[in-house]
């Protein structure tokens, strides 16, 4: 076996190597490098779980970053259980090689309760007060205590939000070595998530991320030499690529006006009862899961969604069975936005009825992705007053609500999901080692067969 390392650099695209990613541009020179065909949706959760098991959607279930649960009548994104990804992993193929074979996962998606040896993942603490306290889960148990004294806690707060920094990145790649001097693995799964922060909230343009690009860059270039230092062999590898986004859609608010979804008032605000409602949409990017628990309602959203501008395509069960989609999971029907759109979880057709939770992140409760917890309302006189504040209330143990967060979808500016057919803004594969590419182009399910080449086996 070969000592191998994927650094999964989301967002990373061949528009953005060059002048801003110096290190990665002459590493890139030094080897090969192949487009990757993404996978539908591309996604974080999708695309992660069809690399690591060598399948589609329809087979490993992964249809989003999350779902309706039909049996709990509940949207649910983010969750962590690697129970739900239905699949062999990479890891567990590679053991049935070669018994002495080991794997470290640092932050990649459904790492918990998994069966690689040495894991690493968010995990925040939620008081009884309501508080949010940065930590991690890790297997085995005792790493936890180890890496939290060896460089502090993880810092969750840069991970995902307003203040998102090329810190939790950092942090992962110091996680990633502290690992590899403990253990060993022979191969480590190391996800960068830096990138696709700034995409999502500036754009793709090069010179206007460029902080951002030096700055995982350099991340990247002290783990390539640290492991290179070590005999491995560094795969350098990305989900999908980003497109610019100007056309936010409100599948929900349609809905909601058609009579299709049921909402309750609590406390002032609206909650959407996905178990009530005839249909409602589960917004993911650039593709919404389109749920229909009552079939008499069928043709009229399907007119909805074909009837919406920004929509590129509306897949039915014929559709789902092309794009390997066809799985329990997946909604009755599935919309995909055309490239410079992205749908929106809103539901309410009031912001004064919005939920409390709506101005704050929380990727949990609400029944769908929200890039907009990536800004800070605009239209608060005093916002660093507002935050300190409310984190005063944090220290001094009461409850507090972070309610910082705008409801203008317009302020987003990137997005993915969409099936790009430009090389420039696809996702990417490269590697030193020029004779395991034979092919200019590969699909997302073929990184799995590429891996265990690099480990040779």
């Amino acid at each position: 076996m070969d000592k191998t390392v994927v650094l999964n650099v989301v967002g990373l695209t061949p528009q953005l190597i060059g002048e801003f990613t110096p290190f990665l541009a002459g590493w890139q020179k030094q080897g090969n490098t192949t487009s990757i065909k993404p996978v539908l949706p591309a996604v974080t959760c999708t695309a992660q779980a069809t690399y690591y098991t060598g399948v589609n959607p329809d087979r490993h279930g992964i249809v989003a970053n999350g779902w309706y649960f039909r049996d709990e009548c509940e949207v649910k994104l983010w969750r962590q259980s690697n129970k739900l990804v239905q699949a062999p992993k990479i890891w567990d193929k590679a053991r049935s090689l070669d018994s002495d074979f080991t794997c470290a996962n640092l932050f990649g998606w459904y790492n918990m309760y998994s069966t690689v040896d040495y894991a690493v993942t968010p995990r925040p603490l939620y008081p009884a007060d309501g508080r949010k306290i940065p930590d991690i889960y890790t297997e085995p148990m005792e790493l936890r205590g180890w890496l939290n004294s060896e460089l502090g806690e993880f810092p969750l707060f840069n991970f995902w939000g307003p203040n998102t920094s090329v810190k939790s990145s950092q942090w992962i790649a110091d996680a990633a070595k502290k690992v590899e001097l403990k253990y060993s693995p022979t191969l480590t799964l190391v996800y960068l998530p830096h990138l696709d922060y700034c995409l999502q909230k500036i754009g793709t343009n090069p010179p206007e991320i460029a902080a951002d690009l030096r700055e995982i860059d350099r991340v990247c270039q002290d783990l390539i030499e640290f492991y290179e230092a070590k005999g491995a062999k560094v795969i350098v590898l990305s989900e999908y690529g980003i497109t610019e986004v100007s056309r936010p859609i409100h599948l929900n608010r349609q809905f909601r006006q058609q009579g299709l979804i049921t909402v309750r008032e609590e406390l002032g605000g609206e909650i959407m009862i996905p178990g009530a409602s005839k249909a409602f949409a589960v917004a993911d990017h650039q593709i919404a899961h389109v749920y229909i628990n009552d079939p008499s309602c069928f043709s009229l959203v399907r007119d909805i969604l074909e009837n919406t501008t920004g929509i590129d395509l509306v897949l039915d069960e014929t559709g789902k069975q092309k794009y390997s989609l066809n799985h329990p999971r997946s909604g009755e029907l599935v919309a995909i936005a055309s490239p410079d759109a992205w749908f929106t979880y809103y539901y309410w057709l009031d912001d004064r009825l919005a939920p409390d939770f709506a101005r704050t992140v929380d990727i949990h409760r609400k029944p769908g992705y929200d890039p907009v917890e990536l800004f800070v309302d605009p239209q608060l006189k005093a916002p660093q007053a507002k935050i300190a504040s409310t984190l005063l209330k944090k220290k001094l143990g009461f409850r507090y609500l972070m309610d910082v967060i705008p409801l203008d979808a317009n302020l987003v500016k990137g997005s993915h999901g969409h099936l790009t057919s430009s090389v420039e803004r696809s996702p990417l594969l490269i590697t030193q080692q020029q004779d395991l590419l034979t092919s200019e182009t590969i699909e997302a399910k073929e990184v799995f067969q590429l891996i265990l080449s690099h480990l040779n086996l």
